[in-house]
């Protein structure tokens, strides 16, 4: 058993990965963001059972203070905290520099302090842009894309060079595109099913052409624990990917034939992103995590998305969700 804390714990896959570190058996510190309306975000939704065996520290990654405070007495870090929406990146890149850079900032240096046995900080298949070969593996060129790729690449080449200048055991685990229960309302596959289940015919979305390694959120976090057990791991970069594709377009059109195949699919310019910041394609090697773990991709596309749907047909969920609303 360790004491492990997630930061973004609050968030759609930090809430799936307390819950698995809460399986194996850890003693688990959930950082959340602290906010007047003492809300946990998604922790909020777990069962008491589970809610009383986790120690809530709400703050922000972007107090050093805090961040020493929550890291003081914990063997390992699992840190989510980031803010992940890209269409906001454009208007606000400010606020991602102090909460992706300066944040995992944060988090370094107390991990350091503290002699942290193991730190996984989490990157995203977006600091890859659209890809100049597939598949895309941890040797792929890193391209700014969007001011919230940039500010990952940023964070990312920190948690680097604390390994390299300081010997912090550090992992970056890089997932593709995390889909599944709680996720933001910002996110793809949550704006189609919403829009459907609230009885829309039109669906609005952006470009329609991309293609994504799509990726269910519990096979997510089962990565995460099984880089975390591995030792070969530190120091390294690992992704977390199906190695599979699929064009925004047909995944519209698989989740329309599964709620309402009478719907029809919108182009909607004022989702679309600046012509040089559209990720064409992301297609992930999962070569290196298989061959320094034991994980193994287990839920398909399909599977993943009826568990996701029936998911948002429970009318306490999708209370949560704005579908009238496109969400920046």
């Amino acid at each position: 058993m360790k004491t492990v804390l997630v930061t973004g714990a609050d968030g759609f896959i930090g809430s799936h990965l307390v819950e698995r570190l809460l399986e194996e058996g850890h003693e688990v510190k959930a950082f959340v963001y602290y906010n007047s309306f003492n809300s946990w975000g998604w922790l909020d939704t777990l069962p008491k059972e589970k809610l009383n065996n986790i120690e809530i520290f709400a703050g922000d990654v972007r107090d050093p203070n805090g961040v020493r405070t929550a890291v003081k007495g914990v063997d390992e870090i699992y840190h989510l905290a980031a803010l992940i929406a890209i269409p906001y990146s454009y208007h606000s890149p400010d606020s991602y520099v102090d909460t992706n850079i300066k944040g995992t900032l944060n988090v370094l240096q107390a991990a350091r302090d503290f002699n942290i046995s193991k730190l996984l900080v989490t990157s995203t298949s977006e600091v890859y842009g659209t890809a100049r070969y597939v598949p895309i593996d941890e040797k792929h060129p890193k391209q700014g894309q969007s001011p919230y790729s940039a500010s990952k690449i940023g964070a990312d080449a920190m948690a680097e060079s604390f390994y390299k200048s300081f010997h912090l055991p550090v992992t970056i685990v890089r997932p593709f595109n995390t889909f599944g229960p709680r996720q933001s309302a910002r996110a793809v596959i949550p704006t189609i099913i919403t829009q459907l289940l609230a009885g829309k015919t039109e669906i609005k979305l952006g470009a329609l052409h991309p293609t994504r390694d799509l990726l269910f959120v519990k096979d997510t976090a089962n990565a995460f624990v099984a880089i975390a057990k591995s030792d070969k791991t530190i120091g390294e970069e690992i992704n977390i990917a199906t190695e599979q594709e699929i064009s925004i377009q047909d995944l519209a059109q698989t989740i329309i034939d599964l709620i309402n195949p009478d719907a029809k699919i919108i182009s909607d310019d004022v989702r679309l992103r600046p012509e040089k910041s559209e990720v064409e394609r992301l297609l992930g090697s999962a070569a290196k995590i298989k061959s320094l773990t034991d994980w193994k991709h287990n839920i398909g596309l399909n599977e993943g998305l009826r568990q996701t749907i029936e998911w948002f047909r429970n009318p306490e969920n999708l209370k949560n969700y704005k579908a009238d609303i496109y969400n920046v």
